[in-house]
């Protein structure tokens, strides 16, 4: 590689230096793995475990109380590639830079994985030996094809009962459709799972007993059983090279001898290219088959000079595209992908720089806002612990202290450097709920904390109901709410209620109706007199409020009109059956009488309100419900039972679509039968199915569930 896009003063140059994902279902042991991979590294000296709420990048204390990732943890190591068949012979015996984000597998957390995958140049799958290929597994996939973005696949948990190599590949294969190739298979598996065959250089590599921590290994020639084992997987590796790599082709044809290093090159190739996906197999909890992974990530994955450049536009013109290439003389131009609280330096903002340099101090654009900030500190994050650095170099992923108005997703760059990246695309929230303060002395705390987790997490929206004047939360699911209801009271010491929001119902007429109020109040002294008749009819749903004013021969003063119409509307506030607003009315005022002395604007618009209370009575109201449409898309062999569901739900199914073994529902369900839906669709899919909703129109509530909602607020 051409020293010429390295800075001189960067420690490892671009070749060697790795951005990785860890990525997979929930428990399929990613951080786990990241633990291993820092013990190996030399980064830390002892292994923490997931179930002891030790692990490294699991440092929240919601993440150790549950042993599950809740965000994405970044950190940052070494690897010396030892391997004298290694790819990069110059670099044999040199350190390559690793820098890793340890992901959420939960599905409420999948906006974690978005935006990391989106700044990554590569990722490592992890899917359990028993189980396979799991719902997670298939959204992880799914956001890395978005992106495009290159993978080694690690089978773990070889050391479970039940599990299984070639069972996985061939899930693989069959439900993510991936050209999927061991390099690295088990030797043996459940109790008896020894090490790894080598399919490249023919040789096993074999762990041993005495050393309960893995470091010590050994590499062994293969026995008859192990070398058919490593033939069949190179010919498949080999023939699946040949159709992808054009290089290696022209030696296959031309019947060339191709060495280790020849298919190592190829397989690199085609990994980056996205045409194959490597396979190592192994068990991080068991510290069988680790290092041989990291060798595989720096073998196959990309450095950030290999994949394309990255590409934005201009700011004032979406049709001018520019690129950024990895070349540490360039303008400087990152992409702000993540940001976070913390208690001790204040707001981070994590970056990932695409090209140029960034140094403490610096002046800096957001294309966004087109404001200048200066970096006040520049951090390399390790887990949840800083360390202060000068300069961040291309292809480098970093934390900024000091910028005030980024947010998720913004460019910033060099002042001469025109240029606005993609930003990460986050999926609409699919819950929600009410939220209020448990004392009225921490309202402003809680709206100050709402504020600073929503700048964090573009997935969880706060709202005011503006009729019910509830504060309402929406994420991805009740365990996302859950942890932020957590976080308010760990981190912004605010105690919260939580409940169902209120559903916005309305009222509508069905009939026409005649309301006729006269208004006689003598006190002594001056009264007070109107008299007001007016008709209703229903409009057209939708069409809301409309008004004639057909008073002739002044029956009422012309300086009252005002007042009778602003009666009228402020009467549609409240409906007359359980208090909500009266939508789609048509009001004639048709007629009326005053007093010389007694009439006045007030008792002509007490008198209009009284009168189309009469009116609303009389024209056999009804209660409406908000009806959403709502699309699932589910595997069909979960379809009857999605559809089963909805109908419980008084939903109305409106089309059915079933392709490649995946089925697209629409119905209209009603807003009332929605909560919990997506706890519910999950649990019924085995976590597969997904949906989106919208508001589509309003609807009669059926007689049933009128009487109930009648009986409750009564």
């Amino acid at each position: 590689m051409s020293d010429s896009l390295n800075s001189p003063d960067r420690a490892f140059p671009l070749e060697r230096t790795r951005n990785i994902g860890i990525a997979a279902h929930i428990d399929a042991g990613k951080t786990t793995l990241t633990e291993r991979i820092l013990f190996y590294t030399g980064m830390i000296h002892k292994i923490g475990e997931v179930h002891d709420g030790q692990a490294t990048t699991d440092w929240m204390e919601q993440e150790r109380a549950r042993g599950i990732t809740i965000t994405s943890a970044a950190v940052t190591c070494e690897w010396l590639q030892r391997d004298e068949e290694g790819i990069h012979k110059s670099f044999v015996g040199e350190k390559q830079r690793v820098n890793i984000i340890d992901t959420p597998g939960h599905v409420d957390f999948t906006a974690e994985v978005e935006r990391s995958l989106r700044v990554l140049d590569g990722v490592v799958v992890v899917f359990c030996g028993v189980a396979g290929v799991q719902p997670q597994s298939e959204t992880v996939w799914r956001q890395a094809d978005k992106y495009h973005v290159p993978r080694i696949i690690f089978v773990n948990k070889m050391d479970r009962v039940g599990a299984n190599f070639a069972s996985v590949v061939k899930d693989v294969h069959e439900k993510l459709g991936a050209n999927a190739h061991p390099v690295l298979v088990p030797i043996g598996s459940e109790d008896d799972l020894q090490g790894q065959i080598d399919v490249i250089n023919k040789r096993a590599v074999i762990y041993s007993d005495d050393d309960l921590l893995g470091s010590t290994y050994s590499l062994a020639d293969l026995t008859d059983g192990q070398r058919a084992i490593a033939d069949t997987a190179y010919e498949s590796l080999l023939e699946a090279l040949v159709d992808a790599d054009e290089e290696i082709g022209l030696k296959f044809l031309d019947e060339e001898e191709i060495t280790a290093e020849d298919v190592k090159l190829a397989l690199r190739r085609a990994t980056v290219a996205n045409k194959i996906v490597p396979v190592v197999g192994g068990s991080a909890f068991k510290n069988k088959g680790v290092q041989y992974l990291l060798d595989a990530i720096v073998d196959y994955l990309p450095s950030p000079i290999e994949v394309i450049p990255a590409e934005g536009t201009k700011v004032d013109d979406e049709s001018a595209l520019v690129a950024a290439p990895a070349d540490d003389n360039a303008k400087f131009c990152a992409l702000a992908f993540k940001l976070w609280s913390d208690k001790y330096v204040g707001k981070l903002v994590f970056i990932r720089v695409y090209s140029g340099t960034v140094s403490k101090g610096d002046q800096i654009w957001n294309s966004r806002t087109g404001r200048k900030e200066r970096v006040g500190r520049l951090i390399q994050i390790q887990s949840d612990d800083h360390k202060d650095i000068e300069t961040c170099y291309a292809g480098d992923i970093a934390a900024i202290v000091g910028l005030k108005f980024a947010r998720t997703g913004d460019t910033l760059h060099h002042k001469d450097f025109d240029i606005m990246l993609e930003p990460p695309a986050f999926p609409d929230p699919v819950i929600s709920m009410a939220v209020e303060p448990k004392t009225t002395a921490d309202s402003d705390k809680l709206a100050e904390g709402l504020a600073r987790l929503a700048e964090e997490d573009p997935t969880f929206v706060v709202s005011t109901d503006e009729e019910t004047g509830q504060t309402i939360i929406a994420g991805m699911g009740e365990l996302h709410l859950e942890i932020i209801a957590s976080r308010l009271e760990a981190e912004f010491a605010v105690r919260t209620n939580a409940g169902k929001p209120q559903i916005a119902y309305r009222e509508a007429i069905s009939t026409g109706a005649t309301g006729d109020y006269k208004l006689v109040k003598q006190t002594g002294g001056k009264g007070q007199y109107a008299h007001v008749t007016l008709k209703v009819s229903p409009n057209a749903r939708g069409k809301g409020f409309t008004y004639n004013n057909r008073i002739v021969g002044g029956e009422i003063p012309k300086d009252f009109h005002n007042a009778c119409e602003t009666g009228i509307r402020e009467s549609l506030s409240s409906g007359t059956i359980l208090g909500y607003p009266v939508v789609d009315v048509h009001v004639d005022l048709v007629g009326g009488s005053s007093h010389d002395v007694d009439s006045n604007e007030q008792a002509f618009k007490i008198a209009s309100i009284l009168a189309m209370r009469e009116a609303i009575t009389s024209a056999d109201p009804k209660l409406l419900e908000p009806v959403m449409r709502v699309s699932v898309d589910v595997p069909d062999e979960y379809q009857g039972d999605i559809i089963g569901d909805l109908n419980r739900r008084r939903g109305r199914i409106s089309e059915v679509d079933s392709r490649n073994g995946l089925s697209q529902l629409k119905a209209e369900v009603p807003m009332a039968e929605m909560f919990g839906y997506a706890t519910d669709m999950r649990s019924l899919s085995k976590g597969r199915a997904s949906f989106s909703m919208e508001p589509l129109q309003f609807e009669e509530v059926p007689g049933a569930i009128l009487t109930k909602l009648t009986e409750h607020y009564i």
